[in-house]
């Protein structure tokens, strides 16, 4: 690390010359993020985790279900795995889903001794949920708030490790790599790698360059691309858009789960996340009529797999043309719903819904990508030097339909691999680079137009949400790609004009992943888990990865 490097009231100085070096720079600050951070820290290497709000906010602090793991005498590996492979409707990775299975329970000890107090029995053994899709209870939680405490307890140990440096309201831009530096050093790399980063301080408004030996992508998803989404703010894709432009492949992106259950408003565009283990515990979906209506599109009925509930759902409210449907807990003792789930409650509370007697309003939102960065379990990517784990990446464990609570079981076990495949890549020292070049803005201006990104932006979610959800046709992606590439050519005329904010550079990147969601949609030629199409009803006999790389999209 360098020692040049202070902290001045939360905000890092990297003195006149706005660089720094660390081993590795991990961008993101969920499960998956400071998981791999500590776990390479702990190998005596530099960490510098860099993460664009406060490193409390991410996607995994609004996990509200839990992990999915096996831990109870009458369930087992098979049966998880049978479970996963059915979700993903034919296009999971076996290998990669029965490693990251099996491995579970290791990592679930690790989070346990780290201090995560996941909710027991009165007998002292784990109080296991159950999900859609899930023929056990297997999910392990910590009432409704389970991202909520894996977060704490790992800002915690973040917090004591003298090797990692956390560079809070720090927006990563673009990863560098050596056919980015002079040509010697281009002649003296066999192999093109990543080799830095740059990044941009909100407090100073500045751009710095961060020299690495790798880079971990683990920026989470992609809601916001959607109008209605139950991500936070931050998930924009940042982390995908930045391996797409680094030249790292890219797989499976038209697999956007849409969560089933959010909370309904009709005065926002906030999506408040009602947990499928609700449903686990007994909830029923009833449609305008009143009527409970899954059993006519899933034999499991209210615990089928998310696609099949989000579909129903979705075909419900337009042949009623009602603007919600409802989730019926009523029958559920008042004691078991407060002590589940306290937080749920008190939102619906807050917002005049007493879910011990009145049906909570609910609608589907964007919620997860089961596409991403293509890697292998050991979060490598096909470009030299650059790692990705989390919702980020594409390993092949969730297929086309991600099974519930896997995605947090995935973040800490690709992790655990990930921060090994990083040290054994750093053991091996690659040819001295060139000093990077710092950031240089030219003859770019603050703008005197921002109006247009506000334009844009509401542009692009609405676009993807009308010609991208749920139910697509050839027609309406055509439709889509037509206006995102608009968008896209105003953005980078815009982006090379005029000085960089976080605004511009969330949109930016919104907008390319925008491109790859669609340019995927339209590479399947057929219907298949989450992507869904009234052009192509029929599933293929034999499953295939959709792929987008560097050049593809125009």
């Amino acid at each position: 690390m360098n020692q040049k490097n202070k902290l001045v009231h939360g905000q890092y100085y990297f003195g006149s010359s706005s660089t720094a070096y660390y081993d590795v720079a991990v961008i993101g600050s969920g499960i998956a993020g400071l998981s791999v951070a500590l776990k390479i820290a702990e190998k005596g290497r530099s960490v510098a985790i860099i993460t664009k709000k406060g490193q409390a906010e991410s996607n995994t602090n609004y996990a509200q279900g839990g992990i999915a793991c096996v831990t109870s005498k009458s369930d087992d590996f098979t049966l998880h795995l049978r479970d996963t492979l059915k979700a993903g409707e034919g296009l999971c990775n076996e290998g990669v889903a029965r490693a990251i299975i099996t491995e579970g329970p290791i990592r679930i000890r690790e989070l346990t001794e780290m201090g995560v107090p996941f909710s027991q029995l009165d007998d002292g053994r784990p109080s296991l949920g159950k999900e859609g899709g899930h023929s056990k209870r297997r999910i392990l939680h910590v009432k409704d708030v389970t991202g909520r405490a894996i977060e704490t307890a790992l800002l915690q140990a973040v917090a004591r490790h003298p090797h990692i440096e956390v560079l809070e309201h720090c927006f990563g831009i673009d990863v560098i790599t050596t056919d980015k530096l002079s040509e010697a050093t281009r002649k003296a790399s066999v192999l093109k790698r990543v080799v830095g980063l740059y990044a941009f301080t909100v407090s100073t408004g500045r751009v710095i360059t961060l020299t690495t030996g790798a880079v971990v992508l683990a920026t989470g998803g992609v809601g916001q691309v959607y109008q209605y989404t139950t991500n936070p703010e931050i998930a924009t894709g940042d982390g995908i858009a930045m391996a797409y432009r680094a030249g790292a492949s890219i797989a499976n992106m038209e697999f956007v789960q849409f969560h089933p259950t959010t909370l309904y408003s009709p005065d926002s565009t906030e999506r408040f996340l009602i947990s499928e283990a609700v449903r686990g515990e007994g909830a029923v979906l009833r449609n305008a009529e009143g009527e409970a209506f899954m059993k006519r599109y899933d034999p499991r009925g209210d615990l089928a797999p998310r696609d099949r509930v989000a579909r129903a759902i979705d075909t419900e409210m337009k042949q009623s043309g009602a603007r919600h449907l409802w989730l019926d807990v009523t029958h559920v003792s008042k004691a078991q719903l407060q002590s589940r789930f306290p937080n749920i409650s008190a939102t619906c509370t807050q917002r005049g819904i007493n879910i011990t007697s009145d049906c909570i309003p609910i609608v589907p939102a964007a919620h997860y990508l089961c596409g991403g960065i293509l890697t292998n379990i050991h979060g490598q990517t096909d470009l030299k030097g650059l790692y990705a784990c989390g919702e980020t990446a594409c390993t092949g464990l969730h297929g086309a339909n991600r099974l519930a609570s896997n995605s947090l079981l995935e973040a800490v076990v690709v992790a655990h691999r990930c921060a090994k495949a990083v040290d054994d890549y750093l053991s091996t020292p690659p040819p001295e680079s060139s000093r990077l070049l710092p950031w240089k803005d030219g003859d770019v201006t603050d703008s005197d137009e921002r109006v247009v990104l506000s334009h844009n932006w509401d542009e692009l979610k609405r676009t993807l949400w009308d010609y991208v959800g749920i139910v697509r046709t050839t027609k309406r992606l055509e439709r889509a790609r037509t206006r995102i590439r608009n968008l896209s050519g105003e953005i980078h005329e815009y982006y090379w004009n005029f000085k960089v904010e976080p605004t511009l550079l969330e949109l930016r990147n919104l907008i390319q992943v925008a491109e790859m969601i669609v340019d995927c949609a339209l590479q399947r030629k057929e219907s298949r888990g989450l992507h869904a199409t009234l052009d192509y009803p029929q599933k293929r006999s034999k499953a295939y990865d959709s792929i987008v790389r560097r050049g593809f999209s125009t």
